[in-house]
């Protein structure tokens, strides 16, 4: 049986770890404030929603959650997702979308469906990386706008871009130097200190909304409890739960790779969903796991629970008790955090496949950073690279149906089949056989191929028939244990002739 290694909050005997977790928790907690509130506004709702989600989003999250060292919070995802339904029936209609949303994902991680994400290709998760990495970047544009939306000119631009740049250089320069604390959080505090000892006038945190507030308040949702109120909430949950779970997971990947671990996918869909529920049920937008911020959190050095703790509890003191000071945070040095975060996001390895991977490898890699970046969906872009690539590998395995013929000594003609027989192989399958030239008895060998689905087993019966119309019997051989299970399933409405081979076995990867 596989076992997981016990994931800790810290280890008491690497006091360095622990630094290293709290430092990266602030870091993160600094760069949660804008974003949060960026994407409350963007859905229609109050900043303090967003706020409470991230809390309330981090902290079960870390708690509960199967990738230790990833960052959960309010998203952009679901912000595009309920900015119809806060709209047109209010915000407390999103409180129970959020809550049935969570419902939803637990249900997904019971039934650990968290093995889907196992579908999805690389060239997909390349395009969400490369589309996620342009998204932001190009969201960090906005700081180099006036108050007005017209862009910035003259010594306001030239000041805006020298303190992005500077907390670019200080993020790239001082891991050379030493890795001690995390390079984006001195970066943000060299930032703060030159603004405030300069007076430099510059956009801060406070410029774009207030972030003072009280605990997250319990609340249940105040709609009525009618057939008519979850007609309106579902579908929104439902889109919800998928966008969340389907960017969680893929987070999760990405974190396993970078930290050369396995996290646990289905725990972390039931702890998405809890977080969610709690969410909606403490005021919140709900949300999922950031990309962004768990790369902030993992290339800061974090690794355990402590540090997505520490900064959803940080983020909650900032809400209660540090509101004036960090509404003084200037957001150049933010936007400088997320630039860099955005250039390491992106997979530049992926440039070197193009002429060396498949065309239709590059080509999905391709549409779903357009998508991603065109749409700011990042759930609905993975969903249409997994159907194409799904539909190039159809396409391309039905065109590997071959058959080998031969009649032995008996006068008995074999067709000896290679590749899998399913719905797209059923017209190339057809053409291979010469029913009326063929002798009386005929032998389909499988040893090489499969039965996949209805349609194979279809055109199995078809093709009995119109060799029995000509007094002529075909027979089957060599068809495996799973294939011949599909056949006696379908035993009372099919027709087909199994020769029983006991000496013949598949392996399996049952044990």
């Amino acid at each position: 049986m596989r076992t997981f290694p016990s994931l800790r909050l810290f280890d008491f005997e690497q006091p360095v770890a622990i630094q290293k977790e709290i430092l990266s928790g602030l870091t993160v907690a600094l760069a949660l404030v804008p974003e949060a509130v960026a994407f409350a506004l963007m859905a229609g709702l109050s900043p303090l929603t967003g706020l409470y989600a991230a809390f309330v989003m981090g902290f079960v999250t870390s708690v509960l959650g199967g990738r230790p060292g990833m960052i959960s919070g309010a998203t952009g995802a679901v912000a595009v997702v309920i900015v119809t339904l806060a709209a047109s029936h209010g915000v407390e209609y999103v409180f129970a979308a959020v809550v049935l949303a969570g419902l939803l994902q637990v249900l997904a991680g019971l039934a650990r469906l968290g093995k889907l994400i196992r579908l999805v290709p690389q060239p997909v998760i390349y395009g969400f990386v490369n589309g996620l990495a342009v998204v932001i970047f190009t969201a960090q544009l906005g700081q180099f706008k006036g108050d007005t939306g017209q862009w910035l000119q003259g010594a306001p631009l030239f000041l805006s871009l020298a303190l992005v740049l500077a907390t670019m250089a200080i993020i790239y320069l001082l891991p050379k130097f030493t890795r001690a604390l995390p390079a984006s959080l001195v970066a943000i505090l060299v930032i703060f200190g030159v603004v405030l000892a300069l007076g430099i006038d510059t956009k801060t945190v406070g410029d774009i909304a207030s972030i003072e507030g009280g605990f997250p308040p319990f609340h249940l949702p105040a709609v009525p409890w009618e057939w008519e109120t979850l007609t309106i909430v579902f579908p929104y949950a439902l889109i919800v739960a998928g966008v969340g779970l389907i960017e969680s997971l893929l987070t999760l990947n990405i974190v396993d790779e970078m930290t050369q671990t396995r996290g646990r996918g289905n725990k972390e869909a039931v702890a998405q969903g809890t977080a969610n529920i709690l969410s909606g049920l403490f005021s919140g937008m709900g949300g999922c796991a950031m990309i962004g911020q768990s790369l902030i959190n993992i290339s800061s050095g974090a690794r355990a629970r402590l540090s997505g703790i520490t900064a959803s509890l940080l983020l909650l003191v900032f809400i209660m008790f540090g509101s004036s000071l960090i509404e003084k945070l200037p957001m150049a040095a933010l936007t400088g955090v997320m630039v860099m975060v955005a250039i390491g996001t992106f997979e530049w390895a992926s440039l070197r496949t193009f002429r060396k991977m498949p065309a239709s490898d590059t080509f999905v890699m391709v549409v779903v950073t357009g998508l991603t970046v065109l749409l700011h969906n990042l759930a609905l872009a993975v969903l249409v690279g997994v159907i194409i690539s799904a539909l190039v590998f159809a396409w391309d395995n039905a065109k590997r149906i071959r058959a080998r013929k031969f009649i032995d000594a008996a006068g008995v003609k074999h067709y000896a089949l290679y590749g899998p027989l399913f719905f797209g192989s059923i017209t190339a399958f057809h053409e291979k056989f010469d029913i009326d030239g063929d002798p009386s008895e005929v032998v389909l060998d499988f040893a090489e191929s499969r039965i996949v689905d209805m349609s194979a087993i279809d055109a199995l019966h078809k093709l009995t028939e119109r060799y029995h119309l000509q007094g002529k019997k075909l027979v089957l051989r060599h068809v495996s244990s799973d294939c011949a299970l599909l056949l006696r399933n379908a035993a009372a409405i099919i027709d087909v002739n199994v020769e029983e081979d006991p000496t013949y076995k598949v392996m399996t990867d049952r044990l």
